[in-house]
């Protein structure tokens, strides 16, 4: 089962190596990372996406406490969360394709940021499902380069 969770640390030089090592140390994989400052100054909120049963997830998050500098540790699966990523796609655009990639994107609520001569770069934000979901609508239109963040998450209202 896919976990994603948040660890909010000390900004400090080797934080993150050490919350990538604990992994990489254990044989567990990072399906996603992403990593950024917090509102509080000397802060920065680590939020990752792994898989595992209930007790590996346990024993991730038991070793996450032991790391120096990690302040909170929260699996987002105890309870509702937002969660968004970000995609930047280049897709082929031809005269016969244009007008149906241009309806996936308003569809999708999407952004054309970028337009070339045989290609247009599209902006998504949107969670897990909406970014599978119009990249295998997108396929057959012939995708050229896929970028993304890693997941961003957040608890509902007042949790947290």
């Amino acid at each position: 089962m896919r976990h994603t969770i948040a660890v909010l640390v000390e900004n400090e030089f080797g934080v993150l190596a050490r919350v990538a090592g604990l992994f990489s140390g254990r044989g567990f994989n990072i399906d996603s990372l992403s990593v950024a400052e917090t509102q509080e100054e000397g802060t920065s909120l680590i939020t990752l996406v792994t898989r595992g049963d209930d007790a590996i997830i346990e024993q991730i998050i038991k070793q996450l406490h032991k790391l120096v500098n990690v302040l909170k540790v929260t699996d987002m699966q105890e309870g509702t969360f937002l969660d968004r990523e970000l995609v930047l796609l280049k897709v082929h655009a031809s005269e016969e394709t244009k007008p149906e990639l241009l309806r996936l994107v308003e569809i999708f609520r999407g952004r054309v940021i970028d337009v070339a001569p045989r290609s247009y770069t599209v902006e998504l934000v949107g969670d897990s499902g909406k970014i599978k979901a119009v990249l295998e609508l997108m396929r057959p239109l012939g995708i050229r380069e896929i970028v993304r963040t890693g997941k961003v998450a957040m608890p509902r209202g007042t949790q947290g």
